[in-house]
């Protein structure tokens, strides 16, 4: 498996130090999001920037199952221009636990990645909701904008299978043009590889950095408990 020690490297790339909170919901999928919000019989999760107030999705009160503080990457000089945050549309459908890990699984072993890699990226993307949209258009687990879904054979983002397989497909493409760098991968997943290639490694926006570092640290918490299951 390409990835299956990687976590063990990378895990001195994710320092921890400003609070955050982990919520977990009744399908099995959690969200790190800097902070919630209680309107109605609904929950705001705001995912990055806690001073943005469109920085954020919304789920069921019902749907939240606890909150946890933890920690997350200190802040990072801000990017001139961030990636716009991820909102949904009304009634957000969402997998189970079950179905993402069959999904993830299949997509993962098509193009020889970790599936804990894949599932960490679709939490940092979208929290694990199947209509997530950006505002700018990013729509899906892992936010594939419309000429990249094009490009990956994507007929419809908002399909759970469609979309993995796309999302799958272009990272496997960008864990190639940069030699199986992860780091360099995800950031350009997160700003775009013209970024990437511009700074000649990850770029100095606090939102790709902070996105990077917790895609990693995600993964690094699957492996970790992967190694205390097979102990036990």
């Amino acid at each position: 498996m390409r990835w299956s020690a990687v976590w063990l490297v990378l895990a001195a790339m994710c320092p921890l130090a400003v609070a955050m909170e982990h919520v977990t919901l009744t399908n099995g999928q959690a969200v790190d999001c800097a902070r919630h919000e209680v309107v109605g019989e609904r929950v705001r999760l705001y995912l990055a920037d806690a001073q943005n107030g469109s920085n954020y999705f919304e789920v069921a009160a019902g749907d939240v199952v606890r909150v946890e503080t933890v920690a997350d990457p200190p802040s990072l000089p801000r990017a001139a221009v961030a990636k716009p945050a991820v909102q949904t549309e009304a009634a957000p459908a969402t997998l189970s636990k079950a179905e993402m890990h069959e999904m993830l699984a299949h997509a993962g072993a098509a193009h020889d990645i970790d599936a804990d890699l894949l599932a960490s990226v679709v939490r940092a993307e979208s929290g694990g909701q199947v209509r997530a949209v950006s505002r700018t258009g990013a729509r899906g687990l892992m936010q594939l904008m419309p000429g990249t879904a094009n490009e990956m054979g994507v007929a419809d983002s908002f399909r759970p299978d469609e979309n993995i397989a796309g999302g799958t497909a272009y990272l496997d493409e960008l864990l190639t043009r940069y030699h199986d760098n992860v780091a360099l991968a995800l950031a350009a997943y997160n700003a775009g590889p013209a970024a990437v290639d511009k700074y000649h490694g990850i770029p100095p926006y606090r939102e790709t950095r902070a996105y990077v570092a917790r895609v990693i640290r995600e993964f690094n918490r699957r492996k970790r408990m992967a190694v205390v299951a097979r102990g036990q």
